[in-house]
């Protein structure tokens, strides 16, 4: 046991001086060093989303109304919504009927009748639409034990004692810590499983190549080390000792940088730019024990990857490296095969694994593209050196047999240019889908604007409607709306009610029966294409049944009034639970707001790849001017060092770029039929592939100039 260790400390020695005296040994020291910050740094974005999640559901729960159909009730409680900008809240609308009425988490107090109490972040992004008068006059603010998040938007409305307690939107509450799944951001909250896929397909991934091409920085040398390990009777053993050491001091530096950001989430809550979403401080904190096993997990992970990418042959009969620079492995190439028989295939499975089958199978794709990139490029070499021997051109020649020699060099190089173009048209197409509500509402709000105005009233007499007219701003026009629904086979319809002075003012025909007219202005087109047939009637006072079937509608001259109306909907004795401009629920619905999280992971996700790129052209740099310096003295031309990186790099690189340019539209297009919506922007995928095309000729002339200026200071030495 005592030799054992022994050697194993001898041998980690080994390692740790590799580390500072190897070729390159600087550049793959940062190399590390970035890839294992990245690797943690998404580990670590896991686990605040899982303790986030956690943290919500268990204030939520804290909030949540617990209903009662007895005579215990306490209060009534109603919920509502709103927006601020298009951004939606939850408002809710309250009666104590006890003067010890129960208060969820984060209030101490119910305010006076016609009070209102807020939340932080409603008041920072409402104060400019009147916010703090919308409801009532303003009371206090709602702490953040009662927020599932500290950016949380969320009202809480007293009404005055004339609400009706037999209206059926009112809930009879007993008190509060039931499920609370239902208000404020919870409504449309999506399971732990979204973001982290979304996380781990656009940032892991890239952390994972990250990881890949620093690992491989220099190889040449631990390769040549690997071999003689194995001929000195070294087992795997000691070649995995000698290159853990030898990776073990960045790797670790980089895995505790990543725990810096984490501390400083965990003591403050941070603004997720540009969601707007605040991480509560509380939740990272509570996952301190977790985040430290899973940053170790994360170091664990790069030096297996360290290790597993230095690999030689097993049989023992060979002391040549088994490398990713001598071959592609079969199984890289299968794996491959693999991923894009899951994008195909993820349009059978059942609709809830759709989206989990084709991340997953893009993930593969992309990661491996490069290898079949690198094969095919392998067999161009061969064909290209050829050519170059018949035709006596020693560039071709040279670069050929580099290529046919060394595919890992593609491997690496294009890696970060596949993943990027995916990156970059995945956030493009994930950016285009907003559902065909939320298409029709933008195109709503560019025609019309806000002078169209549901108003979700309830059992309102005609002298109450009269009021609430009174109210509205100068020159709106206040309609009835009903909804019909016969059952088959005929087809429902909608019935608009006003007086005939106010249906003359949108241009249609006044007159006692009910008919579906064939005029209108802009407002009465756009009606009919959210409600589909509609018809007016003559109306000269309105009334607001409680069966929910009826509305109203506030039409307005111009644009502008939607913060009155609100005003004046939400002051009511019994307030209305929305008022929206025609389609601006679809607006501010969660998948408006989620290309912001497509940019954050995809943006982080473009930077650890940038980094990739930046490392291993930096890399090929320093083996290509090393390599090709001694040409100078058989040649005394330096349109060699040209030739030979073009035909080594610039080729298969774009090569790669217009592979990956093809998969890339089938990607997407594909993409686009499986969740029917959504568009391909041709421009930016243009773009990608332009900018790609242009690294791939800048890495093939810098490769050039590297080797073209250590040519004039080349003298031959021992290696």
């Amino acid at each position: 046991m005592g030799n054992v260790i022994r050697t194993a400390a001898t041998l980690l020695r080994i390692g740790l001086a590799a580390g500072r005296s190897t070729p390159g040994d600087r550049l793959r020291w940062w190399g590390l060093f970035c890839a294992a910050a990245a690797v943690a740094f998404v580990v670590l974005a896991t686990v605040a989303t899982v303790a986030t999640y956690d943290g919500r559901e268990t204030r939520a729960d804290a909030r949540g109304p617990v209903i009662t159909f007895g005579k215990d009730a306490a209060l009534l409680y109603r919920e509502g919504a709103d927006t601020v900008g298009s951004r939606p809240f939850s408002v809710v609308f309250v009666r104590p009927l006890t003067a010890e009425a129960p208060v969820p988490a984060g209030v101490t107090r119910w305010p006076k009748p016609g009070e209102v109490l807020l939340s932080p972040e409603l008041i920072r992004t409402g104060s400019g639409e009147g916010i703090l008068t919308r409801f009532g006059r303003f009371a206090g603010t709602v702490t953040t034990d009662g927020l599932v998040t500290p950016s949380e938007r969320i009202a809480y409305v007293r009404v005055g004692d004339g609400a009706p307690r037999n209206d059926p939107r009112w809930m009879h509450v007993s008190g509060f810590g039931s499920n609370g799944g239902a208000t404020g951001e919870m409504v449309d909250q999506p399971t732990v499983t979204s973001p982290i896929l979304a996380l781990w397909a656009l940032t892991g991934l890239p952390a994972l190549a990250l990881t890949v091409v620093a690992a491989r920085v220099g190889s040449r040398t631990r390769d040549r080390r690997s071999g003689l390990l194995q001929a000195l009777g070294g087992t795997w053993r000691h070649r995995m000792i000698v290159n853990t050491g030898e990776a073990a001091i960045p790797a670790t530096l980089g895995t505790l940088t990543a725990l810096v950001p984490y501390a400083i989430a965990s003591v403050h809550s941070t603004r997720l730019a540009p969601t707007g979403y605040i991480l509560d401080h509380r939740d990272v904190w509570d996952a301190w024990l977790m985040a430290c096993a899973m940053a170790a997990v994360s170091l664990l992970v790069v030096l297996g990857i360290v290790v597993g990418t230095h690999r030689i042959q097993r049989n023992g009969t060979s002391t040549r490296p088994t490398s990713f620079s001598s071959r592609v492995p079969a199984w890289r190439l299968a794996l491959c095969g693999v991923g894009v028989a899951l994008v195909l295939t993820s349009q059978y499975v059942p609709r809830r694994a759709q989206l989990i089958v084709f991340t997953s199978g893009t993930v593969a794709m992309w990661a491996f593209l490069s290898s079949v990139v690198a094969l095919l490029t392998r067999h161009l070499g061969s064909w290209v050196a050829d050519s170059g021997r018949r035709k006596g051109h020693p560039g071709r020649l040279i670069g050929g047999r580099w290529t046919h020699a060394h595919p890992g060099v593609i491997v690496r190089l294009a890696l970060a240019m596949v993943i990027g173009i995916g990156i970059v048209a995945q956030m493009q197409v994930w950016t285009s889908r907003l559902g065909a509500h939320s298409q029709a509402a933008v195109a709503t709000h560019q025609r019309i604007k806000d002078t169209v105005i549901e108003v979700a009233a309830s059992n309102m007499t005609a002298a109450q409607t009269d009021h609430f007219r009174s109210s509205l701003p100068a020159g709106t026009v206040l309609l009835s709306r009903t909804f019909h629904d016969p059952g088959p086979p005929k087809d429902p319809w909608v019935t608009v009610g006003g007086t005939c002075h106010d249906l003359r003012v949108l241009e249609v025909e006044c007159h006692g029966s009910t008919t579906a007219p064939t005029g209108g202005n802009a407002q009465v087109e756009e009606m009919r294409r959210w409600y589909g047939d509609v018809r007016f009637v003559q109306a000269s006072r309105i009334t607001v049944k409680a069966d929910g079937e009826q509305s109203l509608l506030v039409v307005a001259p111009a644009a502008g009034q939607l913060a009155a109306v609100k005003q004046a909907g939400f002051t009511l004795p019994n307030p209305s639970v929305q008022v929206e401009a025609l389609g601006g629920n679809w607006l501010g619905s969660s998948r408006t707001r989620l290309p912001n999280w497509i940019q954050l992971f995809g943006i982080t996700g473009i930077l650890f790849i940038l980094v990739a790129g930046a490392v291993s052209a930096a890399a090929e740099f320093v083996r290509i001017r090393h390599a090709l310096a001694p040409l100078s003295v058989l040649t005394g031309r330096r349109r060699v060092f040209r030739s030979v990186t073009s035909w080594h790099l610039t080729v298969p690189l774009l090569i790669a770029t217009v592979i990956t340019g093809a998969v890339t539209a089938w990607h997407s297009v594909f993409f686009i039929a499986l969740v029917n919506e959504g568009s391909v922007s041709w421009a930016v995928l243009a773009a990608g592939i332009s900018a790609c095309a242009a690294v791939s000729l800048a890495v093939g002339l810098l490769g050039a100039r590297a080797a073209a200026r250590e040519a004039q200071n080349w003298k031959p030495a021992a290696d």
